[in-house]
């Protein structure tokens, strides 16, 4: 069973959370999205603003919908409700409290036991317009930041060009070293950037109302308005195996401005010759390894997308991970990527991995929670 991928938007009060999730919900294709809004106000407003968009992949859930308010006492029991398969649900979005603690929640996912889902990537989002004076009304800010494996730089459409960069460079020394930071007006984001959308086709039989407002806005919008018209996507295919080592290094020193990449990766090495999907968000990575289906070609297969990123350096890049055939890897080898593989009790063994030292086997959330980041 394929678990479904939790991501968590944070950011303080106004800073775009909701409009961002909004444009998620208006802009995800065929995707089905449970949604959790993790409002501590008495007056739900911002569950009751997204129900409003939510439409008809809205999940019943005890007599509520799909959009709960929940504390985080009740978290995990909503997250297991919407991973019921009977729910289709293909990503789950939790719209965190402006009060709420990114790393706290963070926590929860990471130590989560429920292997229907598992954590997608924290997105942390900043009003441009009120940066420094949220900072100081909120010096926690900063340690928000700090735990990000993306930020979006929200309302830039209220800045001048001279203030978008120095707030660029005001995140670059916040957060850690190589988290990428994309800007969006009016919380516009290209939902690629965070999850897959299925095509249209894959879709139930008959497209839903919301589905045909989707199309006839695609028809009627200039691309040049579009919001992945600001990102370049570049692919790479390979028959060869990869190194381990040598991926895992590309993946440390990619550039900042590699938002996302999604694919899977062959690296054939004995104990370990199952195909590794692999989902990176900003700087948050997870392999997950999955058999090969019957008369599947072994190939690597990667999606990578970004803003201002060189493809055919990448490509060379990638390529020259290529081990030269044939292959034989070490167990050993695999090390670095199973760093990153939801499964430690079963790699453990072939790995031959000391569960004192592997960071996937630690008991501590916390710690566990600091391999997320590369």
């Amino acid at each position: 069973m394929n678990s479904i991928p939790v991501v968590v938007l944070a950011g303080f009060l106004g800073s775009g959370k909701t409009t961002v999730l909004n444009h998620l919900l208006g802009n995800r294709g065929g995707t089905r999205i449970g949604v959790v809004v993790n409002d501590f106000g008495s007056i739900e407003v911002d569950a009751m603003s997204v129900a409003g968009q939510v439409g008809d992949s809205m999940v019943s859930l005890g007599g509520g919908c799909l959009c709960c308010a929940v504390d985080g006492s009740e978290l995990d029991a909503y997250l297991e409700k919407l991973a019921d398969p009977v729910h289709r649900i293909d990503v789950i979005v939790i719209e965190a409290s402006g009060l709420a603690e990114p790393q706290e929640m963070v926590r929860m996912l990471v130590a989560n036991e429920n292997p229907a889902v598992r954590y997608g990537g924290m997105v942390q989002i900043v009003d441009a317009a009120e940066f420094d004076a949220t900072r100081a009304r909120h010096p926690e800010t900063d340690r928000h930041l700090a735990v990000a494996d993306l930020v979006v730089l929200n309302k830039t459409d209220r800045i001048d060009a001279a203030e978008h960069r120095r707030i660029e460079g005001a995140l670059a020394g916040l957060c850690a070293p190589g988290i990428p930071v994309v800007g969006a007006d009016h919380g516009r984001i290209d939902p690629e950037l965070l999850f897959d959308r299925r095509p249209w086709t894959e879709t139930r039989g008959q497209l839903s109302f919301e589905d045909l407002l989707s199309q006839a806005d695609d028809h009627a919008e200039d691309h040049a308005q579009h919001a992945h018209a600001a990102y370049a996507s570049t692919e790479f295919v390979s028959e060869q195996a990869l190194g381990p080592r040598r991926f895992i290094e590309f993946l440390d020193r990619r550039p900042a401005g590699l938002y996302r990449i999604k694919g899977s990766v062959h690296f054939g090495v004995p104990g370990h010759e199952e195909r590794y999907e692999v989902h990176a968000v900003g700087r948050f990575l997870r392999f997950t390894p999955h058999p090969w289906g019957r008369g599947e070609p072994r190939l690597t297969q990667l999606v990578l997308i970004g803003s201002g990123t060189d493809g055919p350096a990448l490509l060379r890049e990638l390529a020259a991970c290529r081990e030269p055939e044939p292959w034989h890897g070490t167990p050993e080898s695999m090390w670095g990527v199973l760093r990153y593989v939801d499964r430690p009790a079963e790699t453990a063994p072939e790995s031959g991995l000391d569960p004192d030292t592997d960071p996937d086997t630690d008991p501590d959330p916390e710690a566990h929670a600091d391999t997320e980041d590369f």
